[in-house]
């Protein structure tokens, strides 16, 4: 449908999303233009009654809380670009509220799993050293997998070790990085990367065989990999990388707010759902620690 086409377009370059964000928005919106021609709706005479209709027919599908919120705020941004373009005159989707969020704490990676895992990479091969470069950006700056495969080289102050980052929204900020990572993109710029680039010029900072950068789902194919080589039993996804950031970072006595500009929250109940995951690791160590809950013999 043209009107899904030129929506999808808006995304892509005014809004600068990220492909998998768009594909998002596609799944979700061509699933609303079934569930209109099952009803016999039209995109431009959706009201109340109809939006709450839509909620009856997601419903059927039984589909978690957050998966209905994410459709939901599909739809309002699709209708606002509609009305913007005078293609509706109302966004009805704005008086629809969203089922309230099942609040999860997220998992993280211990740090003798963080240990495990960085000792996978052969830093012999060009493989190798972009996998151990994948491995401390994701961890050491807490950037999103679709940040990561964004990092241009040019994004990079190695002077100051800091990173440009172009997140949700096109909105930008910048995330430190260590010294173990500056060594790992260093010694992958002066050899592993000019290796898989062959004859191709590229940008990125992450670059394929012969490709000027990876998909964000090649990205979770190599974190598979290397997990495969670990003893680890969780599965561990990239983002999950970003939750261990976060979680370190307070476990360490970092201040919330400061993780919250690292994070490129908006909000701060965004960041504070780590101070969950933190006050759990902390109530571990003294039920283990303390000498008053040692066992008696």
């Amino acid at each position: 449908m043209e009107k899904i086409i030129k929506f999808l377009d808006y995304l892509d370059n005014q809004k600068n999303y990220s492909d998998y964000t768009i594909l998002n928005y596609k799944k979700d919106i061509e699933e609303y233009y079934e569930f209109l021609k099952e009803k016999k709706y039209s995109f431009d005479n959706m009201d109340y009654k109809k939006c709450v209709d839509y909620l009856l027919f997601l419903e059927k599908k039984d589909l978690k809380k957050t998966s209905v919120s994410r459709r939901l705020s599909s739809l309002r941004t699709f209708y606002k670009f509609l009305v913007l373009n005078n293609y509706v005159d109302s966004n009805p989707f704005l008086l629809v509220s969203s089922p309230k969020k099942e609040k999860r704490i997220p998992k993280f990676i211990n740090y003798q799993g963080i240990d495990e895992i960085f000792n996978i990479p052969n830093l012999n091969t060009p493989d190798g050293q972009r996998e151990r470069v994948i491995l401390e950006v994701l961890y050491g700056s807490g950037v999103r997998v679709s940040e990561l495969v964004s990092i241009k080289i040019k994004d990079i102050d190695f002077n100051n070790r800091t990173i440009l980052i172009f997140g949700k929204g096109s909105k930008e900020r910048l995330v430190s990085f260590g010294e173990p990572a500056l060594d790992a993109i260093k010694n992958y710029l002066e050899d592993g990367r000019k290796v898989l680039l062959g004859e191709i010029n590229s940008d990125y900072l992450i670059v394929g065989k012969e490709k000027e950068n990876l998909t964000t789902r090649r990205i979770e194919q190599i974190i598979n990999d290397l997990i495969k080589e670990t003893s680890i039993k969780m599965n561990i996804t990239p983002h999950m990388f970003r939750h261990t950031f976060a979680t370190h970072l307070l476990d360490q006595g970092c201040d919330l707010i400061a993780v919250q500009e690292l994070l490129g929250h908006e909000s701060l109940s965004s960041t504070e759902i780590y101070t969950h995951v933190s006050n759990e690791h902390l109530r571990e160590v003294y039920m283990k620690c303390h000498p008053r809950n040692f066992d008696k013999k």
